[in-house]
């Protein structure tokens, strides 16, 4: 298959050039002016993911996408993930059909349980349902997908007999699973005939390979053909290596002490930050280095799909912007020179 190199943001709320933190409303404006430039550069797909917190500006990803749509012309635009458990599977489908309706067949949805669970509170669902939720709502929207009418009954909402839902898909959307590492999910993602997101944050991804070896497995098994396998990983890109980690460390010590405290998580030190960037799963450097490390992780795990996330904490917009432009021009034409 073609290898995709593919972004992804959440909106992380970030500094001003007087280093204050700016405001969702301007952080959203920016990630709009991120896609263009990600557009024109050649990024192949730009991903935004949903949260419900006040570090990630980011918790309606279907009305930024339909303003990157009027903006662009060729950038796939997706999420990066919907957390479907909390959200209408019908709803959901009516706002990513006419998200590609509008551009023109180029939206396409990744739908997952989320790594937050913010917004179970908050749109009243209870976490003890956690696995019931997705369930009933993943097999609901996959039928969506696959006809104008659906027939559907489950635990999590009135059953459904016939039901045409508008708008209708003139042609198909491409619609992914996000996995975070288990058998299980790779199961589920088989079962539902879904291409997989594998969500790699932090050791080497080549610790991965089982899960995309069973994926391939099973999916051969049901008759599924040459199904894409992609990977999300964080990275920031600069000009050398050591001004990309200088430029990172500080916002993903940030992010992740923050996140830390609220899990019991230990604070992240320097040397783990480099242990990741040499080994792991942090993807920063000068273009040449990042695109060893990506290339390296195609191979090992066979994908379709890279995706950077390339915000990581409060990181200034201009240094965003810089890396996106690294990102399509110089590290994508790296890695497609190295794996041919």
């Amino acid at each position: 298959m073609t290898l995709e190199l593919a972004l992804d943001t959440f909106g992380d709320v970030s500094l001003d050039a007087e280093g204050r933190m700016k405001p969702q409303d301007a952080v959203i404006r920016d990630v709009v002016d991120q896609a263009v430039l990600a557009d024109e550069v050649g990024v192949d797909f730009i991903g935004l993911g949903e949260h419900h917190r006040d570090d990630f500006a980011i918790s309606s990803p279907e009305v930024i996408l339909g303003a990157i749509a009027a903006r662009t012309s060729r950038i796939r635009l997706g999420t990066a993930v919907t957390v479907l458990s909390s959200d209408d599977p019908i709803r959901l489908f009516q706002r990513f059909s006419t998200l590609h309706a509008l551009s023109d067949g180029r939206g396409e949805v990744i739908l997952g349980r989320g790594s937050f669970t913010e917004s179970f509170p908050l749109f009243g669902y209870d976490l003890k349902d956690y696995e019931t939720l997705f369930n009933e709502k993943l097999d609901l929207f996959t039928r969506l997908l696959r006809g104008p009418k659906v027939s559907w009954s489950g635990t999590t909402r009135p059953p459904l007999r016939n039901q045409a839902v508008f708008p209708t898909l003139a042609r198909p959307m491409r619609a992914w699973i996000g996995v975070g590492g288990t058998p299980e999910s790779v199961m589920r993602a088989v079962h539902y005939d879904l291409p997989m997101i594998l969500a790699i944050i932090g050791g080497p991804a080549a610790r991965f390979r089982p899960f995309a070896d069973l994926y391939r497995r099973a999916a051969d098994q049901a008759g599924q053909a040459d199904r894409p396998i992609g990977v999300h990983s964080p990275g920031h890109v600069a000009e050398t290596d050591a001004q990309a980690k200088e430029e990172l460390w500080p916002h993903y010590k940030r992010l992740l002490d923050r996140i830390g405290r609220e899990r019991g998580w230990s604070p992240v030190s320097r040397d783990h930050f480099e242990a990741e960037a040499a080994l792991g799963a942090l993807y920063v450097g000068s273009p040449e280095t990042v695109a060893r490390k990506i290339a390296a992780t195609v191979k090992a795990l066979g994908l379709s799909r890279f995706e950077l996330k390339y915000a990581s904490g409060p990181m200034p917009h201009d240094q965003l912007m810089r890396s996106i432009e690294l990102y399509g021009s110089r590290v994508a034409p790296l890695v497609r020179d190295m794996l041919a």
